[in-house]
This record gives C-alpha cells, structure tokens and sequence, in this order.
C-alpha cells in the first residue's frame, strides 16, 4: 500500500496548528487520560494506537467538546480553546468524523451538510449558496456527491464522505477520524486515501484513528501510542515497517505491563510479608501464653493457700488454649505465604511469554 503523503514542506519546523498539554479525565475510579500531550501541525497526519480502552475516543471527545478534561489545555493557533464546548471546537476549525455516522438518514445530503449552519428563525435561507459551496468544496477534493440524494439511500462509503463534507463546508482545519476504515469496503478504503492525501496536501491536519498498522504506515507521519490512558511510545512512520512498529507497540505494552505488575508485586509483597510475620509469631505468642498461664495459675494457688490442684487448672486450661489457637493461625499463614510467594515468582517468570502471546494472537486476528 503506497504511503499517502508527507507533511508540507517546513512543516516540523512551524508553529503547532493545535496543541494539547497535560489532559487528564477520570470516570470515577478509571483514569482514562493520564497527562496525555501532544502536538500537530498543519499538513501532518498523527496516528493514534492503542487496545480498546486506551483513551483514544475520549481524549479526541474532549478535544471535539463532548468531554471535559479534569485537567490539561488545549490550544488552537496558540490560542486556548473554551473545554467541553463543541460550537467552540467548530468555530476554531476542529472537524469529526465519528466511527458511527451522525446523519439524519431521512434529510438529503444538502439538509445534512447545513443542520446546525444557519439559525432556526431566519426569513430566508441560504440554501442556493450552501449547494454551491457544498459542489465546489466536494469537485475539489473529489468527494462527489448527489446534494439532493436521500442519505438513507446511500452506501457506507458515501455517507462517509457527507460527513467529511460537514466538516469541511464548517472550514475544518483539523479533522479527527474515529476508526474511518472500520465499516468501508477495501474500494472505499482506497478512495478514503486517497481524499486524505488531497486534505492534507492542501494543510489540513488529521488525527488518524485506526487498529490497522498497514493503514497507519500508509497514511500518518507519526505515531503516538497510548495504553491505559497514558503515551508509551511515539515514532515516525518514515523508514517505518510494520515489523518496527509492532516491535514498538510491544515494547510499550511490556514496559507499562511490568510497571502495573511491580506495584501488584509490591502490594503482593507486603501480603507475603505480613503472613511471614504472623506465622512465624503465632507459635511464640501461644508459648509464651502457656508460660504465663502457668505461672499464674500457679502464683494463684500460692496466694490462696490451697494446695489444691483444681486451683490452677483453669490457668492450665487457659495456656493451652491460647497455645493451640496460635498454631492453628500459623498453619495457614504459612501456607498463604508459600502459594503467594511462588506466583508472584511464576507471574514474573511468564511475563514476556504473556506479552509475546498477546501479540502474536492480536496480529493473527488481524488488529496489528
């Protein structure tokens, strides 16, 4: 698959067209952006990986306005763009193109591409114009379309371009595409391609969404991957095969893996620690028990003059007691300790075979 384009000339050097800085978000106890940052620029194409889960869709739904970060800036041609206002993302020019269409399958293409463009009381509307704009705006970047064609009668594919259009007739200069391969034919793929490489040669900058590492090493300049709301690792596609960037991949889900399973380790450790403790001591507790139930038991009848032994069987009585009941702890102390100790040690031993499995089976199902 030939690669679909390059950043403008003097691109790396110019001013990010849109910069986030330090997003965070969290649904009660998940953290799903950790002070994720990044920047783009115009006529670069920036591709976000990840599993299901890793943050992609919200940090791209806070950016749109539907979500709003906890924490963290966002910035448009250096200047700050209002959280959690969609109206204000649009108006800075950030366009979006979800994975699952947003079109009223009962209006035409026309209707679609103007909802939201003009007030809903106005004595006349602008429709001639906005069919012109519409025409010239799909003949320039070959996204051709029927303006009065019902959209429910169109294909996957068409309806995809309608929703590209919205974005561009609304003067996107950013424009976000959630998974866009996702339900397209491989002829629809291509002629998708085959658009982005007209937006970007024409400075548009794209966040590119996609599981496929074939279409990201075919369309995007760079390449963040995220996991567990977090950045692990970025590259540039130039020089870029798939092999390296599996690699990659791979590598980020190891390194952030290990540093989950170190501070389970941790916790484990502690566990493995505090039932050591408890049954190494429980012996002594219930033996130094028994000695001094006996001595008490014994410094009673002393006391009491008897010479009785029933005097100091219930102190006996007692001390053997509190003596069994802390072997009794010790016994499964001891056993929790052995079986934490060994699959703490076994879960350490397998953890690159793990890795390598995950992978292996995600690039045989097709999601590398």
């Amino acid at each position: 698959m030939a690669r679909v384009g390059a950043p403008l000339a003097g691109a790396a050097d110019s001013t990010p067209l849109l910069r986030l800085a330090g997003i965070s978000k969290r649904f009660g106890a998940v953290l799903a952006n950790d002070a994720i940052s990044l920047e783009l620029r115009a006529g670069e194409v920036l591709a976000l990986l990840g599993e299901n889960g890793a943050g992609k869709s919200t940090l791209v739904s806070i950016l749109f306005g539907h979500h709003v970060a906890d924490a963290g800036t966002i910035e448009v041609d250096g200047r700050p763009l209002p959280r959690g206002e969609p109206k204000a993302a649009l108006a800075a020019g950030i366009g979006m193109v979800h994975q699952h269409f947003t079109l009223a399958d009962n209006l035409s293409v026309l209707d679609n591409v103007m909802l939201g463009t003009e007030p809903l009381w106005r004595w006349r509307s602008r429709r001639g114009e906005a069919r012109v704009r519409l025409l010239q705006i799909a003949q320039r970047f070959g996204l051709q379309v029927e303006p009065e064609a019902r959209v429910g009668d169109l294909s996957v594919g068409e309806r995809q371009r309608v929703e590209i259009l919205k974005a561009l007739v609304r003067g996107a200069r950013v424009m976000i595409l959630d998974e866009p391969t996702a339900v397209l034919t491989p002829q629809e793929s291509a002629s998708l391609f085959a658009t982005l490489q007209q937006l970007v040669a024409g400075g548009m900058a794209i966040v590119f969404i996609s599981h496929k590492l074939d279409e990201v090493l075919a369309v995007a300049d760079r390449v963040i991957v995220l996991r567990a709301g977090r950045v692990v690792a970025q590259m540039r596609t130039a020089g870029a095969d798939k092999a390296s960037l599996t690699t990659t991949q791979l590598e980020a889900f190891k390194m952030v893996l290990g540093k989950e399973v170190g501070a389970e380790r941790d916790q484990a450790g502690r566990l493995v620690s505090s039932l050591a403790t408890i049954g190494s001591v429980s012996p002594l507790l219930g033996l130094l028990g028994t000695v001094l139930g006996v001595m008490h038991a014994f410094l009673g009848m002393g006391q009491k003059g008897s010479g009785n032994i029933a005097a100091v069987a219930p102190g006996i009585a007692e001390a053997l007691i509190t003596t069994v009941a802390g072997i009794a702890a010790a016994i499964p102390a001891l056993m929790a300790y052995n079986y934490f100790a060994g699959k703490t040690a076994q879960f350490e031993g397998d953890l690159d075979g793990f890795a390598n499995g995950l992978v292996g089976w995600m690039a045989r199902e097709g999601w590398l």
